[in-house]
């Protein structure tokens, strides 16, 4: 991985060595993909499983998407590079006790679900 990646493998495990590392993700194509997988298991990141068709249990599409969007709102980018920067500068620029919110929200409904097994139900 690049200096300038987000996620850096290296400084997450420095950072909590006596911890998983455990990645949620919601079963897009870039995130099975059989490179992604080698990765993945290569840095030993173990994966929690996702229910198909469950968006709502999807913090990226709840919560990182729509925050990071709201920040990047009304402003026009030259080239996908310089897109990508801003993306990864919104990201970071985000103070951790919004990323503890966020999973704090994404915990409940995952609950649900689990309690469910897996099974549709409405939010409530």
């Amino acid at each position: 991985m690049g200096e300038t990646e987000v996620f850096n493998v290296p400084s997450v495990r420095k950072e909590n060595c006596n911890h998983r590392i455990i990645l949620h993700h919601d079963n897009a194509s870039s995130h099975t993909a059989h490179r992604t997988k080698e990765f993945l298991e290569q840095e030993n990141i173990e994966l929690l499983d996702h229910p198909p068709y469950s968006p709502d249990l999807s913090p990226n599409d709840v919560y990182t998407f729509p925050k990071i969007k709201n920040k990047l709102r009304g402003q026009r980018f030259s080239s996908p590079e310089e897109a990508v920067d801003a993306y990864k500068s919104a990201i970071l620029e985000t103070p951790n006790s919004e990323w503890y919110g966020c999973f704090n929200d994404w915990f409940h409904p995952t609950e649900k679900c689990v309690k469910f097994r897996g099974e549709y139900f409405e939010k409530q």
